[in-house]
């Protein structure tokens, strides 16, 4: 079966509420047969980005085949964390495809070297080098995916130090960072987490203020409203607050960080408020789907749409 037809058969019931079995490409109503309608492709307001595996169960394992998948449901970014271990041929057409399907690139992760102990607030030249040296790699993966943005976390707090002489590290460090990406019109977009008490950063004030002083428009923040919601709530003023040195927004819902309307996060009101600021601003944000589904199979990437709809239907 192509893949467009299968699309549409198998979508075809959620069109229906799932009201019928979908059979040989017809849905059983009661006692007659009727035609699968497709599930129309969705004209989202905002530009969401799933990642590779999202889809799979819909798409198949082939990250091309998942990208045809996202277009199809009307997607009109991807974000890929780990593009930079990609094969840099894949890296080649997985960017082609996305410029052919008319997608745009979200984050990668600039791979600092894994190794636990780079924390840039050390102040470490080994250490910073390390992070330099991820600079450069991004900028070739950029050039092959057509990224505008990649994800840097700087680590860990160092408990021995004073943390105004760690906050100038880290800004000493993203300076030359940022120096490396600006000539090939890359951001790094900086994520404050709340995995662990132990990282440096944490919050989007403490976001702003660093990309203040680096003073670039290659760092600025990855506002991940999951991760805020838990650090400091508060969302929409944050959201104010930090504007002018947002980059890139990620999104998961809170507890379980699975898709919206499974938690407790108003994402209906918050897509209403980006929508409007970044059309007030003449600017378009890329909005990276960094969670999890909270149902499996097909069923679950099925829910995951559905809850997209229900919260990009606000009225503008």
């Amino acid at each position: 079966m192509q893949r467009r037809n299968f699309v549409k058969s198998t979508f075809g019931a959620a069109g229906l509420g799932l009201a019928g079995a979908v059979v040989s490409g017809e849905v059983l109503a009661g006692n007659r047969h009727e035609p699968a309608a497709p599930l129309a492709k969705n004209n989202f307001k905002l530009k969401y980005a799933p990642h590779f595996g999202m889809f799979e169960n819909s798409a198949g394992k082939d990250p091309i085949d998942q990208l045809k998948f996202m277009a199809d449901m009307g997607f009109t970014a991807m974000e890929d964390n780990g593009m930079m271990g990609r094969d840099p041929a894949l890296q080649s057409k997985i960017g082609e495809e996305m410029a052919r399907l008319g997608m745009a690139m979200g984050v990668f992760v600039i791979d600092k070297g894994g190794n636990g102990q780079n924390t840039l607030a050390a102040g470490k030249p080994e250490y910073v080098e390390i992070f330099l040296n991820g600079c450069r790699k991004a900028v070739e993966t950029a050039k092959r995916c057509n990224a505008k943005y990649a994800t840097v976390v700087p680590g860990d707090f160092d408990r021995n130090m004073p943390i105004g002489i760690q906050t100038g590290n880290v800004i000493d460090a993203l300076r030359r960072g940022a120096d490396i990406l600006a000539p090939a019109g890359l951001a790094m977009v900086l994520e404050p987490l709340s995995d662990t008490p132990n990282l440096f950063l944490r919050t989007s004030d403490q976001t702003y203020e660093i990309c203040r002083a680096v003073n670039s428009p290659s760092c600025k923040i990855l506002f991940d409203i999951y991760h805020m919601q838990k650090n400091e709530g508060h969302i929409i003023p944050h959201i104010n607050w930090a504007w002018d040195e947002i980059g890139y927004f990620q999104i998961g819902d809170n507890p379980g960080r699975n898709e919206p309307t499974t938690g407790e996060i108003n994402y209906k009101n918050i897509f209403k408020h980006i929508y409007e600021k970044q059309k007030a601003a003449g600017r378009e944000y890329i909005l990276g789907m960094e969670h999890g589904k909270s149902q499996k199979g097909k069923e679950g990437e099925m829910a995951l749409i559905k809850a997209y709809q229900e919260s990009d239907s606000f009225t503008v």
